[in-house]
């Protein structure tokens, strides 16, 4: 059966359409986007000015604080121009615009397949390299990893947890990294655990992946560092949260962070990341991303450069089919709707999933019955039901004492509630307000 979250859960379609396909390298655009903000944290401070030269891993922006990140140049090129461009949502932010001319990388950035074992670095030296690198997590949160590596005073870190769960519907870009780059993800997990100094690690993959299971547990035979923990198939069990309760038992307090139960949590793809940086000398300049949807002529997995439009991915995997109705950016639970097709990939970009017009369409809403199926699906033990109707009133003080800053955004009310209503939505509306005056209380 495989360990699970103790706490709510619910069992949508697993559409992992692209999940039998290995990743293909995604020719390069004409030109790329990158845009300076993809990262929790502050935007990016330019290095670079219209009309420079720049090669493939340049630094073209550097961390604007603690919580931020570097940004590289993914192509060699020619830098046209440094201006707001709309983003997936179809506002206008901060970004560095490159003309592609050809594929020159900066000295010192090992591109060969050669797996490269044993880290002799400090764990501060591997830090460094990490922020250098300019490495965020990549299962869509987007937080930099050198922060959440750099464990505040008075807390330890006793295990490290690799997501492996991508429990979202039609996403599988994290199956084949495991599946495909499994020895270097573990070398990854092994350079992430000498930076906390942990020694125990586990990697968390549900059983709808038992082919990334056997092959992970093979390339461990042998060893005891790390330990490769079967899930049982249930949503949102990727969450931060749920996935620690599941692997170690251990519940985040209210409020609280991994690190408040001594775990740090990260990502397949950074974990991958994480190796290329600290044995490879590369940035985080490209990833790997599902492009999928059940009209797509090829559902695939793609290695693409940052920067590059999606536009060009759904062009590339069969082009846009006629009855799209909407192009989400991420999963159909937890990702949002692009106003803007031609926004580029970023580093959370995790996939781009096309629904066609009747699947994207809500039905409408009617009446709550208040038949507790929200609370019961709630992974984080809240009432969505009654969250939904202090938000609708703005009553956001009230949502705070019912808890509205822990929700995670999962969807599971929303799409467990037979009168349709849309509850994620004016939750999430009100979270945000609950945040600010949370804000305002500590200022």
């Amino acid at each position: 059966m495989g360990r699970t979250f103790r706490r709510g859960g619910i069992h949508p379609p697993d559409n992992k359409l692209s999940a039998g396909e290995a990743i293909k390298v995604m020719p390069l655009p004409e030109t790329v986007t990158v845009m300076l903000s993809q990262h929790i944290g502050a935007p990016s401070s330019p290095q670079v000015a219209k009309g420079d030269k720049v090669l493939a891993g340049q630094l073209i922006a550097s961390a604007s604080g603690f919580v931020s990140a570097n940004i590289h140049s993914p192509v060699s090129g020619t830098v046209t121009s440094i201006d707001s461009v709309p983003d997936a949502g179809g506002t206008r932010r901060p970004a560095i615009t490159i003309k592609v001319e050809g594929d020159e990388w900066a000295e010192g950035i090992d591109r060969s397949s050669d797996v490269r074992k044993g880290c002799s670095l400090t764990p501060s030296q591997i830090t460094e390299k990490i922020a250098a690198a300019g490495i965020v997590g990549m299962g869509g949160a987007t937080f930099p990893t050198h922060v959440k590596l750099s464990v505040p005073p008075g807390k330890c870190a006793e295990y490290l947890i690799i997501n492996g769960v991508e429990c979202e519907p039609y996403l599988t870009s994290d199956h084949r990294v495991m599946l495909e780059r499994g020895e270097e993800l573990l070398e990854g997990v092994r350079i992430l655990a000498k930076a906390l100094g942990v020694k125990h690690s586990y990697i968390g993959i549900e059983n709808n992946k038992r082919d990334a299971q056997k092959h992970l547990e093979g390339l461990l035979a042998g060893t005891t560092d790390i330990q490769v923990v079967p899930l049982k198939v249930q949503y949102p069990q990727g969450g931060e949260k749920q996935l620690i309760d599941a692997v170690v038992r251990r519940e985040v307090p209210s409020g609280g962070l991994p690190i408040d139960v001594a775990v740090v949590v990260q990502n397949v793809g950074t974990a991958l990341a994480v190796y290329e940086a600290v044995q490879k000398n590369k940035p985080l300049v490209e990833r790997v991303v599902t492009v999928t949807g059940k009209k797509l002529g090829r559902p695939s997995n793609l290695l693409v450069r940052i920067g590059t439009p999606v536009s060009a991915l759904i062009e590339y995997c069969g082009g846009m089919p006629d009855d799209t109705g909407k192009i989400i950016c991420g999963g159909p639970m937890m990702g949002r709707a692009m106003a803007n097709p031609d926004a580029p990939v970023t580093k959370g970009t995790s996939g781009i999933l096309l629904m066609s017009g009747s699947e994207s369409l809500r039905a409408p809403a009617a009446a709550c019955i208040r038949c507790g199926k929200c609370g019961g699906a709630c992974p984080m033990g809240l009432q969505p039901a009654m969250l939904y109707k202090l938000a609708r009133h703005k009553l956001f003080e009230r949502m705070e004492a019912f808890g509205a800053q822990d929700c995670i955004e999962c969807g599971s009310c929303s799409f467990t509630c037979p009168a349709s209503l849309p509850l994620l939505d004016y939750i999430r509306l009100g979270k945000g307000e609950v945040m600010k005056i949370m804000r305002a209380r500590k200022a």
